[in-house]
């Protein structure tokens, strides 16, 4: 059966941001799902809950399975909440999973200071938006520029998302999860504050870090994150034959 892959977005984006990754996938005949969490992308104006991310992940997971052995593939916020969802004490029908951008327990100061910092820009009269497009302007190769806003900003959903991400238990999720298990970050990436204790919780799990690369590594480097796809799609394959 062939893989199927699922992409999960991180906050204030959508599922724009895989457009490298789909293009990618659908070069080498993968098929690919990528979802729009509750709040973001083409649901923008419903509400965001963890019970509805939740549900949205499952559902593209479990009609993907149907089809064949699933990649889930999720980016910072999309990547926590898919931690959380593969280490389900009944483990969905996933056989492989990346975590990218994702190296960091979402709760108490760290937390704190990004949600401060996002309710700070979303006072400016633009939410941000030319602040926003200047750092992606000097960071994002000319081919992805426009991937992670081209959907639109969920600027509304963004605090109640943050929010709730401090429910979450990563680390015993992490704790239950036994399929391939990839971490890719950027060397300059803020969500690495806890990348030593994930992979000590996961020691199965294998660390990929990209140089001279943020936290937007699918977009800033699309080459590099298409050839690690590249590497959990063979593991996958390679376990089915």
């Amino acid at each position: 059966m062939t893989v199927q892959v699922v992409l999960v977005h991180g906050i204030r984006t959508s599922a724009s941001m895989w457009r490298a990754q789909v293009a990618y996938l659908g070069r080498r005949g993968t098929p690919v799902t990528a979802v729009d969490l509750p709040g973001h992308g083409t649901r923008r104006g419903e509400e965001f809950t963890l019970d509805e991310a939740f549900a949205t992940i499952d559902r593209a997971v479990r009609e993907a399975a149907a089809r064949g052995p699933v990649l889930l593939v999720g980016h910072s916020m999309g990547g926590l909440l898919s931690i959380e969802y593969v280490g389900r004490e009944e483990p969905p029908p996933v056989a492989a999973f990346v975590a990218a951008s994702c190296t960091s327990l979402p709760r108490g100061v760290g937390l704190a200071a990004y949600r401060f910092l996002a309710r700070r820009f979303d006072s400016l009269p633009d939410r941000g938006l030319g602040l926003t497009n200047r750092v992606l302007d000097r960071t994002l190769p000319p081919e992805t520029r426009d991937d992670f806003g081209a959907g639109g900003y969920a600027f509304d959903a963004q605090d109640t998302a943050l929010a709730s991400l401090s429910t979450l238990d990563v680390l015993a999720a992490l704790r239950r999860i036994r399929i391939p298990l990839w971490f890719v970050n950027g060397q300059w990436d803020q969500l690495r504050a806890n990348e030593r204790l994930f992979t000590t919780v996961a020691p199965h799990a294998e660390l990929i870090v990209v140089p001279r690369t943020t936290h937007l590594v699918t977009a800033m480097r699309p080459r590099v994150f298409d050839a690690l796809l590249e590497v959990a799609l063979t593991t996958v394959e390679a376990s089915t034959c």
